[in-house]
């Protein structure tokens, strides 16, 4: 068990953000220096709480009275921050421990990243602070910052020329250089800041802490996070939970993926299921908006600042602009390709766009011609239209290179303030570029300029997604108890697809046999035509070895086909173990599914669900997420494939029971969750599911031990 396992995400971590008196160990009177740097920062910057400097020579530090110790210190101070070698650090801890400090900050390397020896200390420093319940940020970490207050624990270099203004983006990253370029960047832009957290080696505070914190932190209001991977799977479901009820918007830059084994899995479900995808997954539940980039996190995270969350889009649909046709046909395409649907203006909408603009095309994209930018007064009555329309879309203009011209530029402001002016609710958004002092008047109105169309396509559904925060439902959770199935169910097919169809998901009626006279009587009983199957704990995927025979319509057919199977086993698996071979209707018609169970290594048993048959590795058309789901999810992961028309009764073909596919994907979550103890994958593959009203049936099944599991680690 964890030592955070007891501590809700964000627990004490007040101190690092609003601690009345800082002591800094290893204080130096050179700024320069790691233990400098925080002392003039402190200064600076004009922190109004008591700094210690705490040096073994005591003497005076930055025109501070400095202390040998932190016993020493008039009072016990709220956070200390430790800028000692790593040697050193035990004691200091120990220190700060008994003096009654509520958080430590180590900002010293040498620790878990250095091999084995580094991992003991560091385990011990979190016994010792959680032995009296201080929280320890790091080591190895860039510290935190709180911007309003002016309380700085770090050393970044990002601070040495300014300090970001005070503001609504609350940043957490497990990367000091990444955060902090992050912070740097966004101040750049003119956004300001709310609160900055780099959690390093994670030895206690993680980066749920610090999403958990920002969640929680009233002068934040959209939070970023940059992080690698996730230690702790249910301390960071329930920080994004608490961001989800916040109601604050979390945009993640999420780079690396963890090792999942998928070139060695076993079935076809865990060669197909990345952790990656699973991370997508999680992040998709509870309404995280995971970027690739920097450039989409500064552009989106600038974006949603400045609209913040009640202003963001609501629906999808955007209304285009551009003085030029050619640019509002590659907005269209960025547009749609993004997911943007582009509603037809209202009759009385280009009536009014034509009277103020007689020359201007008034389908969506709008073709605008240069006419648009000729006076303040034509601009402004042709986007009051826009803004009027019924389709209460996002108004999305392009200026191109305009703002680069002074006197295109002053009219485009005049009318962009008096139509916001006008229309406070209604969002727009700007694609250009130009000035930054241009950019930054238009971003002070309320507008996000992104810099191309590639980026706000990109943006602009984003921003959707991220206005859908508080629309997500509650996930599920499994409250039962975890148990082991019966070994007998990774025996082979038949033992699997019993113990499926005991937990309520459909499974053909079917026999194993021994002799080919007792496949042909069980083929009679069971009605032509039927299908042959070897069936072996040693022989996963039946088809690549012979195994398999369909569509057998005759006794004779029945015969040669045993015979068969058995032969070519005997010369692909000359050592396998054969319980015999199964005996089962042939199934006809429908969509074939694949459906299965993986055990990721951070979030535990993933439910997938894709188009299956024998091409289902080639086409890796799937949806995952973290088990168990339920079918109202389930629904949505279907709906997701690509090729879900199949499903819907494409080109005339009826529709599949998608209803009775759901709900045998949110049994399967519901029975990986349960049998979590010793079940590591479930390959159901093919899932046939009929048309409408008939229902699903599992045709094939393997189930693999969480010792076999590859997935497993």
């Amino acid at each position: 068990m964890s030592a955070l396992d007891h501590i809700v995400p964000g627990e004490g971590l007040d101190a690092f953000f609003s601690a009345d008196s800082v002591a800094i160990i290893g204080a130096s009177d050179d700024p320069t220096k790691i233990g400098g740097r925080p002392v003039q920062l402190l200064l600076k910057y004009g922190y109004a709480g008591a700094i210690y400097p705490i040096n073994p020579k005591g003497g005076i530090i930055q025109g501070l009275q400095a202390y040998p110790s932190i016993l020493d210190t008039p009072k016990a101070p709220e956070l200390a921050i430790l800028a000692v070698p790593a040697q050193a650090s035990l004691q200091a801890v120990t220190d700060c421990a008994n003096r009654g400090v509520r958080g430590v900050i180590v900002l010293s390397s040498g620790f878990g990243e250095s091999g084995p020896e580094g991992v003991a200390l560091q385990e011990e420093l979190v016994r010792v602070a959680r032995s009296k319940g201080m929280r320890l940020l790091g080591p190895n970490c860039l510290g935190a910052i709180n911007i309003e207050s002016k309380l700085i624990g770090t050393f970044s270099i990002a601070l040495e020329q300014s300090l970001p203004p005070a503001g609504k983006v609350g940043i957490v990253s497990q990367s000091g250089n990444i955060g902090s370029f992050t912070m740097r960047n966004m101040a750049d832009r003119g956004l300001g800041v709310s609160r900055f957290i780099a959690t390093g080696n994670e030895a206690d505070v993680d980066v749920s802490d610090g999403i958990a914190a920002l969640a929680q932190d009233p002068n934040t209001h959209i939070i970023l996070c940059c992080m690698e991977t996730c230690r702790h799977a249910e301390r960071l479901i329930s920080a994004l939970d608490m961001a989800r009820k916040a109601n604050k918007p979390v945009i993640a830059l999420k780079i690396g993926s963890t090792e999942q084994g998928q070139a060695a899995a076993a079935s076809h479900t865990g060669a197909m299921m990345g952790s990656d995808a699973v991370f997508d997954a999680v992040f998709r539940r509870y309404g995280v908006l995971r970027v690739h980039s920097f450039e989409e996190l500064l552009d989106l995270g600038h974006a949603a600042a400045l609209l913040g969350s009640q202003r963001l889009p609501t629906t999808d649909a955007v209304t285009l602009v551009a003085a030029s046709g050619g640019f509002g046909i590659m907005m269209a395409d960025s547009m749609v390709q993004a997911g943007m649907t582009l509603p037809q203006l209202a009759e009385s909408t280009k009536a009014q766009i034509r009277e103020a603009v007689p020359t201007a095309g008034t389908n969506n994209p709008v073709d605008a011609s240069a006419q648009m930018s000729a006076r303040p007064d034509i601009l402004l009555k042709m986007l009051t239209a826009l803004q009027n329309d019924e389709s209460g879309s996002t108004l999305v203009l392009l200026l191109a290179l305009s703002l680069y011209n002074p006197r295109l530029k002053d009219v485009y402001l005049e009318a962009l303030t008096k139509i916001r002016a006008s229309h406070p609710d209604r969002l727009m958004v700007m694609i250009s570029q130009g000035p930054r002092e241009a950019v930054a008047q238009i971003n002070a109105l309320g507008i996000p300029v992104f810099p191309s169309i590639p980026a706000a396509a990109a943006g602009m559904a984003g921003l959707f997604k991220l206005g859908q925060l508080n629309r997500i439902s509650i996930a599920p959770a499994y409250s039962g108890a975890v148990e082991n199935i019966d070994e007998l169910a990774f025996r082979n097919e038949f033992h699997a697809k019993k113990a499926l169809r005991e937990f309520g998901i459909s499974v053909p009626r079917e026999d194993i046999v021994s002799s080919e006279e007792a496949a042909v009587a069980c083929a009679r009983t069971t009605g032509y035509p039927v299908v042959l199957k070897i069936a072996s704990e040693d022989i996963p995927h039946k088809t690549e070895i012979g195994g398999v025979a369909l569509n057998l319509r005759s006794d004779e057919d029945v015969r040669q086909a045993y015979t068969r199977i058995m032969t070519k086993v005997r010369e692909r698996a000359p050592n396998a173990r054969v319980d015999g071979v199964l005996v089962a209707p042939m199934a006809q018609g429908g969509v074939e599914l694949i459906a299965g169970v993986s055990r990721d290594p951070v979030f535990g048993p993933v439910v997938m669900v894709g188009i299956g048959g024998v091409y289902a590795e080639i086409l890796k058309d799937v949806s995952v997420q973290v088990a168990p789901v339920s079918e109202a999810e389930a629904l949505r992961m279907l709906q997701a494939l690509k090729m879900f028309p199949l499903l819907d009764g494409a080109r005339g073909q009826p529709k599949a029971d998608v209803a009775a596919a759901a709900r045998t994907v949110a049994l399967l979550s519901e029975f990986a969750c349960k049998y979590a103890g010793n079940v590591g994958e479930i390959d159901m593959n093919p899932v046939l599911v009929k048309p409408l009203g008939e229902g699903v049936e599992v045709l094939d099944a393997l189930m693999i031990p969480l010792s076999r599991s590859a997935s497993a680690g």
